[in-house]
């Protein structure tokens, strides 16, 4: 058995679930790609089901990671931790594009692993954004709003990339797999959180005045 042979069938799952969708890809699909035959990916995930769970683990425990080392900097700050949790998430998506579009579309079906992914990851992204916009509204950085509101529209900005690849490649021109484009929309999303989020100096002072 090849030494690499476990990340081959993970890349070419990826390409395929990201191609042709988890149900319209089999196992013989991956292990022809992967150059492997069905018995080894049967002795590393049992199953296609258990390789969806692999790809579903690995990029959220990596996500929550990214989200960790953010909010480590809250003490200096609800924006620039904030700001860096977006950047550190931005960065983590675009390097792995191919597999966060095929995390995101599968989100999008209830099953039981996205129903454990929902019990685990999600709320552990719930718990630190929650806690940031709560630190920021105590130190008068971001106007008041709805948390749950903000949420929805925070991973809007993040997501939507990586779950319309099609629309962003044919209709917008857009190539979430380019620099450039993680440098151009992280300045988008700063300005998000600048203006829908931020007070202007001078609403600051008069909130503090309070």
């Amino acid at each position: 058995m090849k030494k690499n042979s476990k990340e081959a069938i993970v890349t070419a799952a990826i390409s395929l679930f990201n191609t042709n969708g988890f149900s319209g890809t089999s196992i013989r699909d991956i292990a022809e790609l992967a150059k492997v035959n069905t018995a080894t990916i049967a002795y590393y995930f049992e199953h296609k089901l258990g390789l969806l769970e692999y790809c579903f683990t690995y990029f959220f425990e990596q996500y929550i990671n990214k989200i960790e080392e953010a909010y480590a900097s809250i003490d200096h700050g609800a924006k620039g931790c904030l700001k860096r949790l977006v950047a550190n998430l931005l960065h983590y998506q675009c390097e792995n594009n191919h597999l966060a579009s095929v995390v995101y579309r599968e989100m999008s079906v209830d099953s039981q692993i996205v129903r454990e992914i929902m019990s685990t990851y999600s709320l552990k992204e719930k718990y630190y954004l929650q806690k940031i916009f709560e630190k920021g509204f105590e130190w008068n950085e971001f106007r008041p709003h709805s948390i749950p509101y903000l949420i929805i529209q925070l991973k809007g900005l993040l997501m939507m990339p990586f779950m319309n690849t099609n629309y962003l490649r044919e209709v917008l021109y857009i190539f979430p797999n380019e620099p450039f484009f993680e440098q151009k929309y992280l300045k988008e999303i700063n300005f998000w959180i600048d203006k829908t989020l931020s007070f202007e100096i001078r609403e600051k002072k008069e909130a503090f005045i309070k």
